[in-house]
């Protein structure tokens, strides 16, 4: 639990990279108007349906929505891992004791064998209860994941009404994405928009 920020950034990586928005509403009969996109030289974007990508790696590094997440899966993970080592050292020094005891010849035989049984199912609970502690945190984070996840899909579906794109794909390091046109890049006024959006609805935090 001590790696948290780095087990979560890269699952939000792998988990978000994949994002695609297919088909928008809106049908029509004709082909929506096009509009070639000029830059640098006589470099221009025209192609017969509208398209853009979004850059996910720069918008989970800006998202704020992301760093509370980080944040509070972090606080979550150091306290799961403070009772976990709390408990580790109850049963640690308990285990101690046993052993100082049967060394001293302090315990019978008996005494001593009903003694390790009991031992050993604390140190089996102990395990269930880490196990559990892991279970409890990994579904916490993919919740939140599936929030941001959600709320990305969310905005561009409204977004999409005004642009009217057929598709707009998800660029990240190492994903299917390999090259996308400046022109069609709409990753700023996402993050722009998903973090406006996101500041007016967060709910205030706990001093």
């Amino acid at each position: 639990m001590k790696n948290v920020s780095i087990i979560v950034n890269i699952v939000l990586a792998i988990a978000i990279g994949v994002l695609f928005v297919l088909y928008f509403t809106g049908k029509s009969d004709s082909k929506p108007e096009l509009v070639a996109n000029e830059i640098a030289g006589d470099t221009k974007i025209s192609s017969e349906f509208s398209a853009a990508w979004v850059n996910m790696d720069t918008v989970l590094n800006n998202f704020d929505m992301y760093f509370d997440m980080r944040q509070e899966l972090e606080v979550k993970g150091r306290k799961m891992e403070s009772e976990m080592n709390n408990r580790t050292r109850v049963l640690e020094k308990e285990m101690i004791a046993f052993q100082d005891k049967v060394q001293k010849g302090l315990v019978t035989r008996s005494q001593a064998q009903q003694m390790q049984e009991g031992l050993a199912a604390k140190e089996q609970e102990l395990y269930r209860f880490r196990d559990e502690l892991r279970m409890q945190f990994g579904e916490e984070e993919q919740v939140k994941l599936r929030q941001i996840q959600q709320t990305i899909t969310d905005f561009l579906e409204e977004y999409n009404k005004e642009k009217g794109y057929y598709v707009i794909l998800s660029s990240t390091f190492g994903g299917p994405l390999l090259y996308g046109h400046p022109a069609i890049d709409i990753t700023d006024e996402v993050l722009k928009g998903i973090n406006e959006k996101y500041i007016a609805t967060r709910p205030a935090k706990k001093k």
